[in-house]
């Protein structure tokens, strides 16, 4: 996903928490880039630890829409869920595939291909600059 990278505040440990924008939305995450990226524009792959509770932090979308989020300390990810059947699944989030690992409770066998919107925590989501 191609990504500007608007802001960044340096954390603990030398590490950045950036906020970038794409054409999905508005996200919060830990840069594990060059800190001169600010301000410009680069492809990116999304890192998330958090794994995915159906009913906890994963749920039916209201839109069948791509996007991306902030709520308070959490990022917000739209996208269509595909199970992988070996345990994860797969967020297509506007042509960006990003893997989760599933807790209990698992997504029902019914939603794999449907619209879903997964919210974690943005400390969980690491953002990795890459060459296309």
């Amino acid at each position: 996903m191609l990504v500007h990278i608007e802001a960044v505040r340096q954390i603990s440990g030398g590490a950045a928490m950036v906020r970038v924008r794409s054409e999905a939305g508005v996200a919060v995450a830990l840069w594990c880039g060059a800190p001169t990226d600010v301000g410009c524009e680069r492809h990116v792959e999304w890192t998330v630890d958090d794994d995915v509770a159906w009913g906890g932090n994963t749920r039916p979308a209201e839109f069948p829409s791509p996007a991306l989020s902030v709520n308070g300390r959490q990022v917000v990810f739209r996208g269509r869920l595909r199970l992988t059947g070996d345990g994860g699944v797969v967020l297509d989030v506007d042509g960006s595939q990003i893997l989760f690992d599933v807790a209990d409770p698992p997504p029902p066998i019914a939603v794999d291909g449907t619209w879903v919107e997964i919210s974690v925590e943005r400390d969980s989501v690491s953002l990795y600059p890459c060459l296309l």
